[in-house]
């Protein structure tokens, strides 16, 4: 082989494992569905391999922030990789509005759920102005 194709051909390998090493760590969006309960909002949300000292969650307004981080798995050599990891933080908008402070959150099975109460008017009825 001459010189310049064995150096393109260097110079591809190299830009292989670059790519390669970028998809080692994708960042990962866990999937999230809202539920209206009536009285109550219900976030479900997947988290697969996570502990709950591993989630933070955060309400701000009409935001929810969840973050966490799901570790490696080192058992043996990689040979291949799929499955997302690293650290993730998602902020969901509250569909309906809750009361502050309501939060209320399990995880089992690798699903978090968060269940707020829903922030209810109050309708206040006036005199009549008979007295």
């Amino acid at each position: 082989m001459n010189e310049p194709v064995l150096a393109r051909l260097n110079n591809l390998m190299a830009l292989r494992e670059e790519v390669e090493q970028l998809g080692t760590a994708f960042p990962w969006e866990p999937a999230a569905d809202w539920h209206d309960l009536g009285t109550h909002l219900l976030l479900v949300m997947d988290v697969p391999g996570l502990d709950a000292e591993h989630l933070e969650l955060l309400e701000e307004g009409d935001d929810l922030t969840i973050a966490g981080e799901r570790g490696e798995v080192l058992d043996g050599e990689l040979l291949s990789r799929e499955r997302p990891g690293g650290r993730f933080v998602r902020t969901l908008n509250f569909p309906v509005a809750v009361r502050a402070g309501s939060a209320e959150a399990s995880l089992s099975g690798g699903v978090l759920k968060v269940r707020f109460e829903k922030q209810r008017k109050t309708w206040l009825q006036l005199g009549t102005g008979e007295e």
